[in-house]
């Protein structure tokens, strides 16, 4: 069972840049996925990024395109935690922000998206961006 904890999120102004971080416990992967998703009010839950990697150690990151260039994924493998830098905020970025993860991996980006690819999930943190 792995267990997964959020944190940073808040009210924020657009243009700022504050960073989550998910924290994970329990079993440990030396292959798989942790990616962040985030519902809107009124929205259904939205792929934002994921970074993958391998027993060798390999990352890839892949990224929404209405994130792209502005929120950068990352993972400390010392820590168990991955992060997403989020930089110049605008206030459609107002989300719930979810950690989710899976020890598998694909080739395939659209596996990624999809939030049924995931076995494991925080309860969010809320990230408000005021204009």
């Amino acid at each position: 069972q792995v267990q997964l904890v959020e944190s940073g999120g808040g009210l924020v102004q657009a243009g700022e840049s504050p960073r989550l971080s998910c924290a994970a416990s329990g079993r440990t992967f030396s292959s798989g996925a942790m990616a962040w998703f985030r519902q809107a009010p009124g929205k259904g839950r939205e792929f934002v990024a994921v970074i993958t990697w391998s027993g060798g150690g390999t990352y890839y990151a892949f990224y929404a395109d209405s994130v792209q260039g502005r929120f950068t994924i990352s993972r400390d493998n010392a820590k168990n935690t991955v992060y997403l830098q989020m930089n110049s905020l605008k206030p459609e970025d107002t989300a719930v922000y979810y950690c989710a993860a899976s020890p598998k991996t694909d080739y395939r980006r659209s596996y990624y998206s999809n939030g049924a690819s995931y076995d494991y999930w925080g309860q969010g943190t809320q990230v408000t961006v005021t204009s």
